[in-house]
């Protein structure tokens, strides 16, 4: 260990653009045992792991699996990766580690920090390929939970209760597991057939998992709620925010999880409205978090003409993955900062959607959240054409009557009103966890969320005697 100075800091290879481009297939080869072995010998094994302690929501043992990968026992590896993470394969590609754990890592000023994310990846990958399977016991215990939704926070809690041998019902109105992780993040940045495997991997440990099931049209909650002895809510927040702008519910404004979700079922041999074709069309995406990315970098491989992003603070304020945006850069993305829309224009005699009106902005001291607040640059007016625009603006939690009806108390954005230290909402059955409760964020606090919930579930049900 400790071999940063004679070893820099690497990165998995990244295909040519040229050649990824042709395709929504993932963008990095990553690691096999031989090249991470010498990146995990970079660490210098902290006394107290601020990439652990301060950097990842979830507290990984990255230390420790890093020490088992130096020394090639991947199997070691393996086991504490998926100790205290519910899906590492997933969340070593999709986490902005930029932001999280290796910005912690001690390395980072001056030698580089320690890959983690890709090496966390690489474990799970290698681990599965060579056919090593995750110790769940069965299903032992005679009590189950029902889980809502299958996104990252559902998906955790799922794994820390089956792991536990208590019977997990998940439902999904969708046709496809996964949430967000299936159907609102692009194949080029996960891979689909990652994501059916670790479906695969609960769904032989026990869980029964029911598809196409919508609860509260489908399936009632309070039938539900009976016959389980807790529930747990992972319904995320799906309701793209709007601007409030004349023409925003035009035919070409599209919100982010719909043009992205709509672009992944074509890919998944569905038939789609030819709205979403935006070939040859100029694009505009507002936003600059890794939703907004995502939509940049779809409508390149969709074969846009223009791909434009519209962001109203600078480049480092941007709250997604660094990672991310240069890879938008290097795909043809072309990013205008310090604008904000004011106006969407259409066609006054053929409704056609021809651009967006913005304003010039500028970054005026700090607000109580610690970021930039942004001011408006009166007389800056412009006009950037657009044949389509997308809106990458945040996400609110839907409205769900069933929850209302069984006394679970929201807040004004409709989010769970939650115990942060057991995931508990106002009714002593249902614990909530993830965006529905904490309003659009990362999968990785979904995800910590999910395991929370999962063990005070575990302990309400121990007390209970079940």
């Amino acid at each position: 260990m400790q071999n940063f100075i004679e070893t820099n800091r690497q990165e998995p290879e990244k295909k040519n653009v040229n050649l990824r481009l042709r395709s929504y297939d993932e963008i990095y080869h990553f690691f096999d045992l031989a090249q991470m072995a010498p990146q995990a010998e970079r660490c210098i094994q902290c006394g107290d792991p601020f990439c652990a302690v301060i950097g990842c929501p979830l507290g990984n043992y990255i230390p420790q699996w890093l020490a088992a990968v130096a020394a090639k026992d991947l199997e070691t590896a393996f086991r504490l990766s998926n100790e205290s993470s519910p899906f590492p394969e997933i969340l070593g590609r999709i986490c902005p580690h930029n932001v999280l754990c290796e910005c912690a890592c001690t390395l980072n000023d001056g030698y580089g920090a320690i890959t983690i994310g890709a090496i966390e990846a690489s474990i799970t990958d290698l681990a599965f390929a060579r056919g090593l399977q995750l110790p769940f016991p069965g299903i032992t215990r005679n009590c189950k939970v029902a889980v809502i939704g299958s996104g990252p926070a559902g998906l955790s809690c799922a794994h820390f209760l089956l792991r536990a041998g208590i019977g997990v019902d998940m439902y999904e109105r969708s046709e496809e597991p996964g949430g967000l992780l299936a159907l609102g993040i692009p194949n080029f940045k996960l891979d689909k057939a990652i994501v059916r495997n670790r479906f695969e991997t609960l769904r032989k440990a026990g869980l029964r998992l029911h598809l196409g099931q919508e609860v509260g049209r489908d399936v009632d909650f309070g039938q539900l709620l009976d016959s389980h002895d807790a529930v747990f809510l992972g319904i995320g927040a799906t309701g793209g925010r709007l601007p409030h702008l004349a023409h925003e519910r035009h035919g070409n404004v599209f919100r982010a999880m719909e043009f992205l979700t709509e672009i992944q079922h074509r890919l998944e041999g569905h038939t789609i409205h030819h709205r979403f074709d935006v070939r040859d069309k100029k694009v505009v995406v507002v936003g600059g978090g890794d939703t907004a990315m995502d939509c940049l970098r779809t409508s390149v491989r969709e074969g846009a003409e223009m791909v434009t992003c519209l962001y109203r603070r600078d480049p480092s304020n941007m709250p997604g993955s660094h990672k991310e945006y240069h890879n938008a850069q290097e795909e043809g993305v072309t990013f205008m900062f310090h604008r904000t829309p004011t106006r969407i224009i259409v066609d006054d005699h053929d409704g056609r959607l021809t651009g967006v009106e913005v304003l010039s902005t500028r970054l005026d001291g700090v607000a109580p959240d610690g970021r930039h607040k942004v001011e408006e640059i009166p007389g800056t007016e412009h006009c950037i054409m657009a044949d389509v625009l997308i809106l990458a603006l945040g996400f609110d939690v839907e409205e769900f009557h069933f929850l209302e009806q069984a006394g679970v108390e929201t807040d004004p954005r409709r989010r769970m009103i939650i115990d942060r230290r057991t995931g508990r909402t106002s009714h002593p059955k249902i614990f909530a966890g993830g965006d529905c409760s904490r309003g659009a964020h990362l999968a990785v606090t979904a995800a910590a969320d999910g395991r929370r919930a999962a063990m005070a579930i575990m302990e309400q049900l121990l007390l209970n005697g079940e």
